[in-house]
């Protein structure tokens, strides 16, 4: 799949720029930025000075977003399955300080019911994907920049029977620590929430919604589900704070500690 060209927007972002935050001035690149929680990154990024550049399958909801954010964003459409497409999005750049890859579409279910393209495809998605995403990107990263991939909270603690999606955001996390190594002093660091009530769970019909909640509210410490903002604040920390690489966070509301 080729990538199509940028899409600027024409409208100034009504947040201010900070200058003195450490993103100021800086160039994060977002794969799936056009929605959710990619989206509330960018548009943090955005207010702190950054400059992003979107990537997603969806020209319309990649349009839509750079119309939101402003003059200080990009966006790029990208198949993150098509390591040509992302071969050429990363091409298309110069140089960028942060990356972050919440891009994936996938099934799960268990082991004796999916079929093999369907407990495949959280690999295929989000374990490749981001592998491939962190491969392009690192020739043109910053010294002091980072990534962070994205994983989630069932890589600690299965909610039920879908051993591939388990073992796909604990490979994840393990491939954040081995990425840290081998790209230092480029910082690798994994997100890793849990149930979060935003853009993708509101797709979600309801009825799924509702007891999927009310198990997860019960699951955890804090007795509710997540907000994007908290995984997306979670996120921005990972790429400002210097001195933290190799490691995972769980924004998950105490969901691992029950």
């Amino acid at each position: 799949m080729t990538t199509q060209p940028h899409h600027q927007a024409h409208q100034p972002h009504p947040t201010p720029a900070n200058s003195s935050h450490p993103l100021a001035d800086r160039t994060v690149v977002i794969l799936g930025g056009g929605s959710g929680i990619g989206l509330e990154v960018a548009r943090r990024a955005v207010g702190a000075g950054a400059r992003v550049v979107l990537g997603g399958r969806s020209e319309d909801r990649l349009g839509a977003a750079v119309a939101e954010l402003g003059p200080a964003a990009s966006a790029r459409v990208v198949d993150t399955t098509d390591k040509v497409s992302l071969a050429a999005f990363f091409d298309a750049l110069d140089r960028l300080d942060h990356l972050f890859t919440p891009a994936a579409s996938y099934r799960t279910g268990p082991m004796l019911e999916l079929s093999d393209a369907d407990a495949e495809s959280p690999f295929v998605s989000k374990f490749w994907g981001q592998y491939y995403a962190a491969r392009y990107a690192a020739p043109k990263l910053a010294e002091d920049g980072s990534i962070v991939l994205m994983s989630g909270a069932a890589s600690v603690r299965p909610a039920g029977p879908a051993p591939a999606y388990v073992a796909c955001n604990a490979a994840i996390e393990g491939l954040g620590r081995g990425l840290a190594v081998e790209l230092a002093p480029v910082r690798v660091n994994v997100v890793s929430p849990g149930m979060i009530d935003g853009n993708l769970w509101s797709q979600r019909p309801a009825e799924v919604r509702d007891a999927s909640a009310a198990r997860y509210t019960e699951d955890t410490l804090l007795s509710r589900l997540g907000t994007e903002a908290e995984v997306a604040e979670t996120v921005l920390f990972l790429f400002t704070n210097g001195y933290m690489t190799g490691s995972t966070l769980y924004p998950d509301g105490g969901y691992a500690l029950r």
